[in-house]
């Protein structure tokens, strides 16, 4: 070894070794995804390269055919696994070797629960990647060496998954990455040829780059390579070909999780524009579905070259959670990120896959209520984002929320607007809606009363998204939406009797005067209502005011907001206020209450 070679000495972080530990012993039944996770990253390097040289040719030392292969050795027991793709620099092996290293580890340390199936779940979630090996590694060593780089620029890392690792400068005669796992003792199936093979084919039969696999040649003996996986991407293959386990398992493949996906979508579009869509949406929430920063989950191939993924061109924003490929014959290979950006063709393949994925949804809802009620539970509250992002689609979105109401017996989002309309009172012409910061706030919230006491049904929101829903989503199905506690309700279509039965006395009006002049800049106004019933006053906002509980959510979040001072509402009919009326002694204490 050259007296220039470095060798750095890394230890882990606490909660990367916390981790570490989780994964060994949380996934101890699930082990042989290691494998899935490897040979996915092998494949996703050779298609980095094949990409790559597109617009540099130079990476490509000598005529390229991209392969994938797996060598397993009795004694000492090892898996080695080599492919000849892009491989990684120093600088590129010490920043992302496993995504175990990115910022969100810490955060993602808290989540865990202690429970085996839930911790397994977050795990597949997060993406323990290339260290998801020391489920079954003792000590690992890889060799890389980054495609058009000079030989002498190897790379060696090297760790035994508990204390830390090394990393040394090595020359490398070919590029690509070799990983060589020694197994522990307990793991020892995975030293089987027939084992390693079939869960080569459970997970990843699809992947064209192709997998070959033999025992280590000894002494005596030179084994023949095996070519183990179809390599026909199964995204090309016709739906009635498929195996619902295909389809889970490609999922599982894609997507590292541990369950089966809630829904899936697969279809091919012919004519002007040409892309086949393999999408699916995943059975529970990814624990950083809030993280602005999170990848998204859509893959982008071009004539089943893989071009590149985390590209925010392919899906909106509120589908964030999505997960699957995108197949296109008609973009060119040598597209660059700035043109997805801009790409007319791109944006028709991600509104038509948007399309399709609403009609999906649309017809789950019809169909099968209790797993679009799943579905909701899990990305309700992201979905909504939609009606303030997708302005095309914004109706079919609207048909697909879900709230609760007075009529519902629980805070559980289960109502939809059409469903709401199909009650409304005969006379009614508007769907009446409350925001507020909790389910409980809103429902014992007395806007309420004069709508209780006729039975008439309210919408109640309490996710911080409804405030831009309804500024967005100003109407439905020619309905407008009106929040009960903005502005004049004109409620003139209700009994009469429920307005003030006798015009305000002169005393009332007198009241609302010094209302008036006690209260001062802090209100806009004060007025006679009928929307109260049990309560003597309540403050409403004006029609194209600033909600109360938006107000609130601006300033909890540091944003200045300017909003006009409330309007306050008196029931001249409640004791409260007759009390005042005949005394007003206490005036200026009562009004501030």
């Amino acid at each position: 070894m050259s007296e220039e070679t470095t060798i750095d000495k890394i230890d882990f972080q606490a909660e990367v070794q916390q981790l570490l530990n989780l994964v060994i012993h949380s996934l101890y039944s699930e082990r042989e995804v290691f494998l899935r996770e490897l040979i996915s990253n092998a494949s996703d390097a050779c298609g980095r390269l094949r990409f790559e040289s597109l617009t540099n040719p130079d990476m490509l030392e000598s005529e390229h055919t991209p392969a994938i292969e797996l060598e397993i050795a009795k004694r000492p027991k090892t898996i080695t696994i080599r492919d000849n793709g892009i491989g990684m620099t120093r600088e590129e092996v010490a920043e992302n070797i496993g995504t175990i290293a990115r910022s969100g580890t810490k955060r993602f340390v808290e989540a865990l629960t202690g429970e085996q199936s839930e911790d397994a779940n977050l795990i597949g979630q997060f993406g323990v990647g290339f260290y998801s090996v020391f489920m079954v590694a003792e000590r690992v060593v890889m060799k890389t060496r980054k495609a058009g780089t000079a030989k002498d620029q190897g790379v060696v890392w090297e760790s035994d998954g508990v204390t830390g690792y090394t990393i040394e400068d090595q020359s490398i005669e070919n590029h690509g990455t070799e990983i060589i796992i020694t197994l522990r003792k307990d793991a020892k199936e995975f030293a089987d040829t027939g084992q390693v093979s079939s869960v080569i084919k459970k997970y990843a039969d699809h992947i064209s780059v192709p997998i070959r696999l033999r025992a280590a040649p000894t002494a005596k003996k030179e084994e023949e390579w095996e070519l183990v996986n179809d390599g026909s991407a199964l995204w090309t293959r016709a739906r009635k070909d498929i195996s619902d386990e295909e389809y889970d398992n490609f999922y599982k493949s894609l997507t590292f999780d541990f369950e089966n996906p809630l829904l899936r979508l697969h279809n091919r579009v012919e004519g002007r524009l040409e892309y086949s869509a393999l999408v699916f949406i995943p059975a529970h929430a990814p624990y950083d579905l809030w993280d602005a920063d999170r990848q998204r989950g859509i893959k982008l191939y071009v004539r089943r070259v893989f071009i590149a993924d985390d590209t925010k061109n392919l899906m909106p924003s509120y589908l964030r959670f999505v997960r699957g490929v995108i197949d296109s014959d008609d973009l060119p290979l040598n597209i660059s990120r700035e043109f997805l950006q801009k790409n007319k063709q791109v944006e028709r393949i991600r509104a038509g896959v948007v399309r399709k994925i609403l009609g999906e949804l649309k017809r789950v809802a019809k169909k099968d209520s209790e797993k679009y009620q799943t579905f909701w539970k899990e990305f309700g509250r992201a979905f909504k984002e939609g009606i303030t992002e997708d302005e095309d689609n914004r109706q079919s979105i609207a048909e697909l929320l879900r709230f609760a109401t007075t009529k519902s017996e629980s805070d559980e989002q289960t109502e939809s607007l059409q469903q709401y309309i199909d009650r409304m009172h005969e006379k009614q012409d508007a769907i009446y809606y409350i925001t507020a910061d909790s389910h409980a706030s809103a429902q014992g919230s007395p806007h309420l009363e004069i709508f209780k006491k006729h039975d008439i049904e309210v919408i109640l929101m309490s996710d911080h998204i409804d405030e831009w829903v309804v500024m967005h989503l100003t109407e439905f199905q020619d309905k407008p939406l009106k929040s009960i506690a903005k502005g004049d309700l004109e409620l003139d279509w209700l009994e009469s009797e429920e307005k003030t039965e006798e015009q305000p006395d002169e005393k009332v009006e007198a009241l609302v005067g010094k209302l008036k002049d006690v209260l001062g800049s802090r209100i806009t106004d004060v007025r006679i209502t009928s929307r109260l019933t049990d309560s003597p006053a309540c403050l409403v906002v004006g029609d194209y005011g600033l909600s109360r509980n938006l107000t609130r959510i601006l300033k909890a979040t540091g944003q200045s907001s300017y909003n006009v001072p409330p309007i306050m509402e008196i029931n001249p009919n409640h004791q409260i206020i007759q009390n005042l009326v005949e005394s007003d002694d206490n005036l200026d204490d009562w009004a501030h209450v």
